[in-house]
């Protein structure tokens, strides 16, 4: 993260504490805060708890979820992304609950061949019903160094971002009628599995094995949990004039498919949120 980037993640941090009373959690050690859910040794925590990974191969991904629930906060956690050909793999971080009417809140990172670049993959579940897609490129490689992912979940809006840099921010929309997720605590959870059937240029380029084992890093996760909001804090807005003038850089020049202008998909009507 660049000196700047930093500056701004911590004002925006230090402005959230402020503006509204919380309980932070800051998870120091990956062991106390995340459960290897799938993948037999495929799932690592290593380096006294301040490392993990994920692998793949032509047998089984892996995967990992947080111990706690959570119903609004922060959360934050640094990735480094498989490296080389990913072609066909893709890495998920997200929230979730559970059941047939679950939220989510996505992350999915998808994989291409060497030196084209990763598709970063947003989705908004509510009641079940998800197909709110938005897709960007990054404007850096995410293989070389870590980066933060962030997600920002209030009852007004769930904002992401990418070192600190908001790229989506999905509004609660119920007075029109769009259910929004507000009322199930969701798990953290993350994986790395072989999507090759959609995952690059819609399936049409295939996982190289031979490239196998597919390896993702993960450290420095913090929850910041929102335990009483005030009427104050609920609406208020973490992005400040800065901030905007970075999210409509993102979505201008990186901002790849927005299902809000997609017409094809939705001949009749656009979706009411949008």
């Amino acid at each position: 993260m660049s000196k700047m980037a930093y500056r701004c993640y911590v004002l925006m941090v230090l402005g959230i504490v402020v503006i509204s009373s919380m309980v932070a959690s800051c998870g120091a050690n990956l062991l106390q805060d995340f459960d290897l859910t799938w993948g037999d040794n495929r799932a690592k925590i290593f380096n006294k708890g301040q490392l993990l990974s994920l692998s793949l191969d032509k047998v089984s991904g892996s995967g990992f979820q947080s111990k706690k629930e959570y119903l609004f906060g922060r959360i934050d956690m640094q990735l480094k992304l498989v490296s080389g050909n990913s072609a066909g793999t893709v890495t998920a971080y997200y929230l979730s609950s559970q059941g047939a009417t679950h939220d989510e809140i996505d992350f999915e990172f998808l994989g291409n061949v060497s030196g084209d670049p990763y598709i970063l993959h947003t989705n908004v579940f509510s009641q079940g019903k998800g197909n709110r897609e938005q897709q960007f490129y990054l404007w850096f490689d995410p293989t070389k160094n870590f980066h933060t992912y962030s997600i920002i979940w209030k009852p007004q809006h769930i904002i992401f971002l990418v070192d600190n840099i908001p790229i989506r921010v999905f509004k609660n929309a119920e007075r029109v009628g769009v259910p929004f997720p507000k009322k199930q605590a969701m798990r953290i959870y993350s994986s790395l599995w072989s999507a090759d059937d959609w995952a690059t240029r819609g399936g049409l380029v295939k996982t190289d094995w031979s490239k196998a084992p597919f390896t993702a890093y993960y450290r420095n996760f913090k929850a910041t949990e929102f335990s009483s909001i005030s009427d104050e804090a609920v609406q208020s807005n973490e992005i400040d004039a800065n901030g905007r003038r970075r999210l409509r850089w993102v979505q201008k020049y990186f901002m790849i498919y927005n299902y809000c202008k997609d017409l094809n998909r939705f001949p009749q009507a656009l979706p009411a949120e949008c």
